[in-house]
């Protein structure tokens, strides 16, 4: 004759984990009528008290992913009053990496959910890099946590990049004297924008080189010296009118600049460095 069970499956986060092994568990039964109840964000003694009252009308297992020592221990409590075997995910595992650390664990509940939050949000930040980058659309800069401006070959796209590996949005927007700024950048708190600067030298060095290897003639206007200067003339009175911070990228190393942005907003932003 086929039998019923219930898991009820709690835990202080979400609670997939327990969901996953118990019916990775109940697959190794191949008859009767089995259901699995799932209850997330368990974080008092009442919640534990009113699953055990249902879960005791019916044959049920508890299984739990509790990091929590107090409703642990509560948890274990019920199951020995009410007669309902208990498992416990977590505490093996813990107690074995601790072994080897040598120190406990933090038992912070959603440690995991709040690594996989911080995962996405790197994700959205490099699509927003690319979505955004080189001035394609100027309505990423309203979107923005920061946004680039410089001439072009003053690292913009890579230190873009790097910004949002670091999950921060970055807009980046060239700046040429024949095409006017975007009427955002002047709407934007200049706390966000970052001018880049190099010197000439080393830019007509870059763009020579950027050229060769397009397969163009180095001596192209581009990477003509004097273009470069009236390029950058254009874009230091810019960033002038913008007021905002401007950095030097000649001869830093895109680690060391974009450690002075990062520190330039915590400065000015503190917990709300992101918009």
């Amino acid at each position: 004759m086929d039998k019923s069970l219930t898991i009820y499956v709690l835990s202080d986060s979400i609670g997939e984990t327990g969901e996953l092994l118990s019916r990775a568990a109940l697959s190794q039964f191949n008859s009767g009528k089995y259901e699995v109840r799932r209850f997330p964000f368990i974080t008092a003694e009442d919640q534990i008290i009113e699953i055990f009252e249902e879960a005791r009308r019916e044959p049920s297992v508890v299984i739990y992913t509790m990091v929590i020592e107090r409703l642990k221990n509560f948890i274990n409590l019920k199951g020995e009053e009410f007669n309902i075997p208990t498992v416990d995910l977590m505490t093996p595992a813990l107690n074995a990496i601790e072994s080897v650390l040598k120190y406990q664990p933090k038992r912070e509940s959603g440690l995991i959910r709040r690594l996989d939050e911080n995962y996405f949000r790197k994700v959205e930040a490099v699509e927003f890099a690319v979505k955004y980058d080189d001035g394609k659309d100027p309505r990423g800069i309203k979107k923005s946590d920061i946004v680039l401006v410089g001439i072009s070959r003053t690292s913009k796209t890579p230190l873009s990049m790097y910004l949002a590996h670091k999950n921060f949005k970055v807009a980046n927007v060239p700046l040429v004297p024949e095409v006017p700024a975007p009427s955002e950048l002047f709407l934007k708190d200049k706390r966000r924008i970052i001018g880049l600067i190099a010197n000439p030298s080393k830019l007509n060095e870059i763009r020579q080189e950027r050229l060769k290897a397009l397969g163009l003639a180095d001596n192209a206007n581009y990477a003509n010296v004097d273009r470069i200067n009236l390029e950058l003339e254009y874009s230091r009175e810019i960033m002038e009118k913008l007021g905002c911070i401007v950095i030097d990228v000649s001869y830093k190393a895109i680690e060391e600049t974009a450690g002075l942005v990062i520190d330039h907003m915590k400065k000015n932003f503190g917990d709300k460095i992101f918009e």
